[in-house]
């Protein structure tokens, strides 16, 4: 089992080194349009791209929009098939739950407090409260429409039992405009042909809030080290810290309480709370 799995990743390794070559080649002859600029860590509002430019077709039916790099594309055809069972928790979320607007400092505290409960990142146990009916998730690998998508994708992804997204902050980002930038340590395993173990590292995540709804509307994740040593750290782990990047060093935990509203939220503290009562599983 474990010969099988490691073939598979170093397929995936190649592939993505493969990628990254073809993508450095061509630089700056990518045509891609932001809607709004960044700052220069690499992060970005929505983005149109070419059709043909990164995405590469599956003759199944996907939640994805576009697999972003050959490796994410091939390791998809591998991921564990589970139809969802009578306990399901994404099941149990009310995607429908009324919608909520805060100023963007409450919805960065809220997003901190439920973050650090919930780790939505991994166990896709969202509130669907904040996002936008159109929400899109972007991060190197994929890219796909709709909260429940983006849910169902991260819990079926990442095995329940042993990954862990550890928020170590939530704030508004100070460079980018209607912003909040959330940093936190991924660890566990993935649920990709018999499993494996991933190396901890540091992500990083920029939601992209509507100014006139207050909800997210754009969620993009960072990494701190590149697609491929995230690969050859989970088929090699004795090349970690020597050939590939240390371990993201473990997250000291934080008290993290409830936020309070500010009065100009105050008006919809009620409705939040109830609208989060109603979306979550029970």
């Amino acid at each position: 089992m474990f010969a099988s799995s490691t073939g598979l990743f170093i397929a995936a390794a190649l592939l993505l080194l493969v990628d990254s070559a073809r993508g450095f080649q061509r630089g700056f002859l990518l045509q891609r349009t932001y809607s709004s600029s960044r700052s220069n860590t690499g992060s970005c509002y929505a983005r149109k791209e070419d059709d043909d430019s990164m995405s590469t077709a599956t003759s199944s039916p996907s939640p994805v929009d576009e697999y972003r790099n050959g490796a994410t594309a091939f390791l998809s055809n591998f991921m564990q098939k589970e139809p969802p069972t009578e306990s399901d928790p994404v099941s149990e979320i009310d995607f429908d739950a009324p919608k909520v607007k805060l100023s963007i400092e409450d919805l960065a505290a809220a997003l901190d407090f439920e973050l650090y409960n919930r780790e939505w990142f991994v166990t896709g146990l969202i509130n669907p409260i904040y996002f936008a009916d159109d929400f899109q998730f972007q991060d190197p690998d994929v890219k796909l429409t709709g909260v429940e998508e983006y849910a169902r994708g991260v819990n079926k992804l990442f095995d329940q039992d042993t990954s862990r997204a550890e928020i170590i902050s939530t704030v508004v980002n100070a460079t980018v405009p209607n912003t909040i930038t959330v940093t936190w340590r991924l660890s566990g395993g993935v649920s990709i042909g018999p499993g494996l173990e991933i190396k901890p590292y540091i992500c990083y995540t920029d939601f992209t809030v509507d100014e006139d709804t207050g909800l997210i509307v754009f969620q993009e994740d960072r990494f701190s080290i590149p697609g491929w040593d995230i690969l050859l750290s989970a088929v090699f782990p004795f090349l970690i810290g020597t050939v590939t990047a240390p371990a993201a060093p473990a997250v000291v935990p934080r008290v993290v309480q409830e936020p309070k509203i500010s009065k100009d939220s105050s008006n919809v503290w009620d409705g939040l709370l109830a609208a989060f009562e109603a979306a979550m599983p029970r």
